[in-house]
């Protein structure tokens, strides 16, 4: 029998009774198993909602700094730099308030779907709060990444949102810094910010 082939015990000792109790036993072995796998894959949804932002399918702010964490090590270890793109869509606000706020939301996916078929499986991208995005470039210098950057605001000039058949025009300003080794995260996405404010003021300096 496969029970006693299995359990090793001996045909005399495997009364109905017994197998009964095995057979019962081995049901719900089965079905804890069963709990168990329902139960990890709820846990791994849970927490890929925990990192996701709440209106894009993209990291939080959260994940990314935890992402870019991993970076600073990995540049700690392997001596390999990164860098990371700060990038803030202009006029948000104007959109919203003329427009409304579902625009606005739409305008902000918009620019999150050009961004990521720009961009490598390698690259992270995240929402980092309101209007702000972030990306980080493995293995890229910031030559690399500013070009990337200029491609992303190009392929957004050449990809406008369109609401009811009218194009509305976004654009954005961005700020470049290198992740390299002993680097704080709150100090590269300050600097990266400084660099991109100072771009969308060189922006409006020259409409």
């Amino acid at each position: 029998m496969i029970l006693q082939g299995v359990l090793g015990i001996p045909a005399a000792e495997m009364t109905p009774k017994v197998k009964n109790a095995i057979m019962t036993l081995m049901a719900e072995v089965d079905h804890v198993r069963s709990e168990l796998k329902i139960a990890h894959r709820r846990i791994s949804e849970l927490e890929k909602l925990a990192d996701q932002d709440s209106l894009i399918e993209i990291s939080n702010r959260r994940a990314f700094v935890r992402e870019m964490t991993r970076m600073i090590s990995y540049s700690d270890r392997y001596g390999i730099n990164s860098s990371l793109i700060f990038l803030d869509m202009n006029d948000l606000e104007v959109i919203n308030d003329t427009m409304g706020h579902k625009v606005g939301d739409k305008a902000l996916v918009h620019i999150a779907k050009v961004m990521l078929s720009n961009l490598r499986d390698s690259d992270i991208i995240g929402r980092l709060g309101g209007d702000e995005f972030g990306i980080i470039l493995p293995k890229a210098n910031e030559q690399n990444a500013a070009a990337k950057a200029q491609q992303i605001i190009a392929n957004l000039e050449k990809k406008p949102l369109v609401i009811d058949g009218k194009k509305i025009s976004l654009k954005m300003a961005y700020g470049i810094y290198p992740l390299h080794s002993g680097l704080s995260p709150d100090h590269a996405l300050d600097q990266a910010d400084k660099k991109m404010y100072s771009h969308k003021k060189n922006m409006k300096n020259e409409e």
